[in-house]
């Protein structure tokens, strides 16, 4: 944005999503309750960032004047293309970003998400993806003891102690490591969820290419290979295993979410992916945000609101998703119409077109811009 916005003579506002944040619609207490709690919303959302661009068209010279477009990545993504559905008369265009948007409307599969991260770690080697899936077998055998879930206490030099009753939490925690570098596989050395080199993924799986090593062996090489996300820095302590991984930006925040309105489901098939198998069982996850938070998810309250692929009464919306990345199993692959417009960039991770441009960038992404610069001409120039 940053890069072509003098190309358009734009002004870029930076809206913040009500909760995350400062912006706390009851201040201190927005936390309290499910009373306050409870206008935690992407719809609410929504009729902020509405209600900001109306102040902004009527308040700044020249505002009623000038066309409006939406970008986001991600969540971000989706609320960009939602914004653009809900309210085309304030908002010119979207750009939707890697914007899962299929999987919360029940049009995409679950599994497409670990099949591309496993998909990604094959690059390096078959060795790497069949390591991982060996270590969840080996993680809780070792686990199953008190000395062994202290070896992995010590190995993986956690911030708690590993004890056979929370082995399950560190299971997911490794898991969500080789997520978290999926998504961040970039061709550059970056600091987006945590410093990383360039290809971290390559970096990573040069640990795991000997399929031969003992079980203890292949603990100490998971925790190397997992460092690279981790760790990468060496400045990192030790590692909070009761914190997904990464710098935590929600304070649960989004779990909150996926338990009302956005229900995201979760699996694994443990055979077309390197992780263990996880069905998605709506109803233990209805039972887990009964227990968390006292609400019941409602499992199609956004294919309701937003219509899912069902939109082609709207316009003006660009989908872009890289190869690489895993959410991009469900995303928008295929253009809807005309003026809802589908591109899919190979060798790409999250979001990668919407960061700065780099030497390192593949010529998917370097294209991809061009066409998205052609798109928002022809939308502010009407």
């Amino acid at each position: 944005m940053e890069e072509i916005a003098p190309e358009f003579g734009a002004a870029i506002i930076f809206a913040e999503h009500r909760y995350y944040g400062k912006s706390l619609p009851f201040g201190k207490r927005s936390f309290d309750n499910n009373t306050v709690k409870g206008y935690l919303s992407s719809q609410q959302a929504l009729a902020d960032f509405a209600t900001l661009i109306y102040d902004l068209k009527n308040k700044l010279p020249g505002g009623n004047r000038a066309p409006v477009v939406a970008f986001g990545g991600s969540y971000g993504g989706m609320l960009a293309a939602w914004i653009r559905i809900k309210y085309p008369h304030l908002v010119n265009g979207a750009l939707a970003s890697s914007a899962p948007i299929l999987l919360f409307t029940n049009e995409a599969s679950c599994y497409a998400y670990p099949a591309i991260i496993t998909k990604d770690f094959m690059k390096s080697g078959i060795s790497c993806p069949k390591n991982i899936r060996r270590s969840w077998e080996v993680i809780r055998k070792i686990g199953k003891s008190d000395s062994g879930a202290k070896f992995l206490s010590d190995t993986f030099k956690t911030c708690q102690a590993i004890k056979p009753s929370n082995i399950s939490l560190f299971v997911d925690w490794v898991s969500s490591t080789w997520e978290s570098l999926a998504m961040t596989d970039y061709p550059y050395p970056t600091n987006f969820l945590n410093p990383l080199p360039g290809n971290p993924i390559n970096v990573s799986c040069q640990f795991l290419l000997d399929e031969s090593v003992d079980d203890e062996a292949l603990i100490i090489n998971i925790y190397k290979a997992a460092s690279v996300f981790l760790n990468y820095t060496g400045n990192t302590k030790c590692n909070d295993v009761f914190q997904t991984t990464g710098p935590s930006i929600d304070n649960g925040l989004w779990d909150y979410q996926t338990c009302t309105e956005l229900v995201e489901p979760n699996c694994a098939s443990g055979t077309t992916d390197m992780f263990e198998p996880r069905p998605w069982n709506f109803t233990a996850f209805s039972e887990h945000c009964w227990k968390q938070y006292q609400v019941r998810p409602i499992a199609n309250m956004v294919s309701v609101m937003y219509g899912g692929t069902n939109i082609n009464s709207s316009s003006n919306i660009i989908f872009t998703n890289g190869k690489l990345d895993p959410w991009s199993g469900s995303g928008i692959l295929k253009s809807l119409s005309d003026t809802l417009i589908a591109i899919v960039m190979d060798g790409a991770a999250h979001h990668l077109e919407l960061r700065s441009s780099n030497q390192a960038d593949p010529d998917s992404v370097k294209k991809a811009r061009v066409v998205i610069r052609s798109w928002i001409h022809k939308w502010t120039s009407k």
